[in-house]
């Protein structure tokens, strides 16, 4: 049976013999009886989590975790100011988006005031897998094909439509016939430099020539702008060839925001942004109503303009009274606190501090990222590059056991990946590195002074 390696890597194995508390062990029994298998848990040892608060969570044992991974609480576990804003909302007034309301409208100004003129409408969904396909509607509407490509191993969510487009679900699910793929550009592996986002633009080319050999005409090029489950492809940016090449097969090129969006990747809040780009569409999730389900889609008026005139397009719940209370409370947040620079600045700080444990430990390849959106590459050898998803595994949970919560990413799951939230300190910043220094230092393979 093929692995999801968005869910598999860094999933719990039932029968693993882990050394887990009555407790636990018995409630991971009730789970499994009630929500069948098709979840998954998080570590060899699941965490029984019970309390958050900003950069840190408690399991049911009064034991503290840094949180260096969840992107949901962008701007931190329980923040009060989210908490309050939807507590007030629902005291007042929870309905849909059919009734005349100031905060849709409010918000939705605001939210398109962070982007580029021309992406200028918004429409509102309840996650980032409603917003891409929502997205992918639209762009079949307005070019009238439906060939999509992505990455080789993209997550765009679990949607009939983007499930089929999101290769990181697994070997034994089929993508769509109408879906190609293409390698993600990996510079630590194929070089930097202009060449890689020309060749990388080639490759979607011919992704687009193979769809139309089999009859399918061109709709779309989703991507993630972080590529996070292609292993946090951060740099060189290579987006504005492929936007290039995209647009010559005749398609739209959807910025998948829902990952590296609302300054997770740094200063301009979108990820987009660091390639210089306009996209066509842009969605977004997770992080927008900092864990109450809202999200969105942006984009061109001259493709909303149409697909509305054609499709009425209503979500109960998405831009619901509370959802935008909530995503309006974020942006506060992001903007009066400045989280934005705080992204910029601590996150170039970690992996400069993360780079320094290169010296000691030898199985660290590469450091790269964008904002508080790091990944981390580890290799068996920095000769031969050769991914090394065991020792990725095993210092995952090593930080767990540390109580510094992190994952892994890439197709061989052997990045760590590494979220911290907008709201970290320098004082949270070097915990995590002198943690993450001590893992390397219990899984082996220092180098020898």
């Amino acid at each position: 049976m093929g692995k999801s390696t968005i869910l598999d890597g860094n999933s719990f194995q039932p029968g693993s013999g882990a050394d887990l508390t009555e407790q636990d062990a018995q409630l991971i029994a009730r789970r499994t009886r009630v929500l069948g298998p098709s979840y998954r848990l998080f570590y060899d040892r699941p965490v029984h989590l019970v309390r958050g608060a900003d950069t840190r969570v408690w399991d049911a044992e009064g034991n503290e975790y840094l949180d260096a991974y969840n992107n949901v609480p962008s701007v931190g576990h329980a923040n009060p100011r989210v908490a309050a804003a939807v507590h007030e909302q629902m005291r007042r007034l929870n309905t849909h988006s059919r009734y005349l309301q100031d905060g849709i409208v409010d918000y939705a100004e605001r939210l398109v005031a962070t982007m580029p003129d021309e992406v200028s409408q918004v429409m509102f969904t309840n996650s980032g897998s409603e917003s891409n396909d929502l997205a992918l509607r639209m762009a079949e509407h307005a070019t009238g094909g439906t060939g999509v490509v992505v990455t080789s191993e993209a997550y765009h969510g679990t949607t009939d439509i983007v499930a089929k487009a999101s290769p990181a679900m697994g070997s034994d699910f089929a993508l769509g016939a109408h879906v190609e793929t293409v390698p993600a550009p990996d510079a630590y592996r194929a070089g930097g430099g202009e060449g890689l986002g020309r060749h990388f633009a080639e490759q979607l080319t011919a992704a687009f020539d193979r769809l139309r050999a089999r009859g399918v005409a061109p709709s779309a090029f989703l991507v993630d702008t972080i590529m996070a489950s292609d292993g946090v492809l951060s740099d060189p940016a290579v987006l504005g060839p492929a936007l290039e090449a995209t647009h010559r097969a005749g398609a739209l090129l959807i910025a998948d925001e829902v990952q590296p969006g609302f300054a997770r990747t740094g200063d301009r809040l979108w990820g987009f942004a660091r390639h210089g780009i306009v996209p066509d569409l842009v969605s977004m999730g997770k992080p927008m109503g900092n864990g109450f389900p809202v999200a969105a889609l942006a984009g061109r008026p001259e493709l909303f303009g149409p697909f509305g005139r054609d499709i009425a397009y209503f979500n109960t719940f998405g831009g619901s009274s509370a959802a935008v209370a909530a995503a309006a409370a974020v942006l506060d947040e992001i903007q009066e606190r400045e989280l934005h620079l705080n992204s910029e600045r601590l996150g170039a700080a970690i992996r400069a501090d993360i780079r320094t444990l290169m010296d000691r430990h030898s199985c660290v390849g590469d450091v790269r990222g964008a904002g508080l959106f790091i990944g981390v590459e580890i290799v068996r050898d920095r000769g031969t590059r050769e991914p090394d998803p065991a020792m990725a595994h095993d210092l995952i949970n090593a930080m767990r056991d540390l109580h510094v919560l992190i994952s892994v990413a890439g197709p061989d799951n052997s990045v760590l990946k590494i979220r911290p939230m907008l709201t970290y300190t320098r004082a949270d910043a070097d915990r995590l590195v002198e943690t993450l220094d001590l893992a390397l230092t219990r899984c082996g393979r220092a180098l020898q002074a």
